[in-house]
């Protein structure tokens, strides 16, 4: 199974530090969630991590090779992204459409095989849209091309998945439906996620490691049972947030401004 380790990053972006010098080791079964306020550089992270774009410094092995130096099938093969928005090039039906996400495994000049076909049919399953395969894409709402947009990467099978804003669109059912399917997924199948997320509550339930993105290159990275507190939530978000026991477990709620 692949791994992915950032030496020395620096990413500056607009003349704004995202990270300095940041160091890590993104290993299978690990569910890491990305954390930060608005503008902060999110999303910059992650498309570096995937080699969308190039960091000022450092580097980024996928399985001890230089990013840089692999091609984008190479790479699509092991590491998968999911956008945080995505526009269709041309009408397809959904099927037709999660089955892209097999082309990293099929030759330049080969059609969809039946086990291909078949792994896409599993991935609507997984994302509960079976009965919409033949509609066309046109016609879906937000959350559905969302959850369409999910099923395609994961038909693409890849050992670690980079996910921007999974929730996007996405009523709450879905929501915890297709984060508990990646953390399972990392755990009984040794992939690894990566994925921004703006709802803490969410981060300290499925997440087991955690990037704090304070700003101007700040980084705080490690275990997330370590790193959710009062403190680092407050100062991360530059809002005051306390810890509340419920019988369901710990969350984290902002304060009330004193008025």
């Amino acid at each position: 199974m692949s791994s992915l380790q950032s030496t020395d990053l620096s990413i500056r972006i607009s003349n704004k530090n995202v990270c300095d010098k940041l160091n890590l080791d993104i290993q299978p079964g690990q569910v890491w969630g990305i954390l930060g306020r608005n503008g902060v550089g999110k999303t910059t992270l992650l498309h570096t991590l995937a080699g969308l774009r190039n960091a000022d410094s450092g580097s980024i092995l996928l399985d001890q090779k230089n990013i840089n130096e692999l091609n984008r099938k190479q790479i699509a093969k092991k590491l998968g992204l999911l956008l945080q928005q995505s526009e269709e090039s041309f009408p397809s039906s959904v099927i037709d459409t999660v089955l892209t996400g097999r082309h990293p495994h099929i030759g330049n000049w080969s059609w969809e095989s039946k086990d291909d076909l078949a792994i896409a049919k599993n991935a609507l399953e997984i994302v509960d849209m079976t009965d919409m395969a033949e509609r066309s894409i046109e016609h879906l709402s937000g959350g559905e091309k969302q959850r369409v947009a999910i099923a395609s990467l994961i038909a693409q099978s890849p050992d670690i998945y980079l996910l921007d804003e999974p929730n996007s669109h996405l009523d709450l059912k879905h929501q915890l439906q297709l984060l508990q399917y990646f953390s399972e997924h990392a755990s009984q199948k040794n992939s690894a996620t990566i994925m921004t997320l703006h709802d803490i509550n969410l981060a300290q339930q499925y997440c087991t490691h955690l990037i704090l993105l304070f700003g101007e290159g700040s980084v705080c990275i490690g275990e997330t049972n370590k790193l959710l507190n009062e403190t680092s939530l407050s100062e991360l978000y530059q809002y005051p947030l306390h810890k509340t026991i419920t019988k369901h477990g710990t969350v984290f709620i902002p304060q009330k401004p004193d008025l």
